[in-house]
């Protein structure tokens, strides 16, 4: 197991990291829309949001020498289920490639982000 890290992403806010290779598989902790150069929320909406997230999941990935190329199987968490076609625009140019995934509304996010996402996908 080999433990990720990179600053191009937000630092984990709790015990854990952001992200763990083993053998040909990354895994990432859930990302959300932190600006990894202020530490903070910025964005607002949901498209903003998701799109601080996806910048951030893709930073963790290609840290670990990965891509959202091979990305095999995504969880998406939103705080409200009424954004889901606004965040699956914004999801779709990044991972075109339509990896497996679950999405789930949930009741509260990390920092009251409006979104999260994780990933598991294959190294190059």
């Amino acid at each position: 197991m080999k433990k990720i890290h990179t600053d191009k992403a937000p630092a984990a806010i709790g015990p854990y990291s952001q992200a763990m290779a083993v053998g040909k598989l990354v895994y990432t902790s859930g990302q959300i829309p932190i600006n990894p150069a202020s530490g903070n929320i910025e964005a607002t909406d949901i498209s903003s949001q998701t799109e601080q997230v996806m910048k951030n999941l893709v930073a963790v990935l290609e840290a670990a020498g990965a891509s959202a190329d091979s990305v095999v199987k995504t969880t998406c968490f939103l705080a409200d289920m009424a954004d889901f076609a606004a965040f699956n625009e914004v999801y779709a140019r990044y991972l075109p490639s339509c990896p497996a995934r679950s999405c789930v509304a949930v009741k509260a996010l990390p920092k009251g982000s409006l979104v999260e996402v994780e990933a598991i996908a294959e190294i190059k």
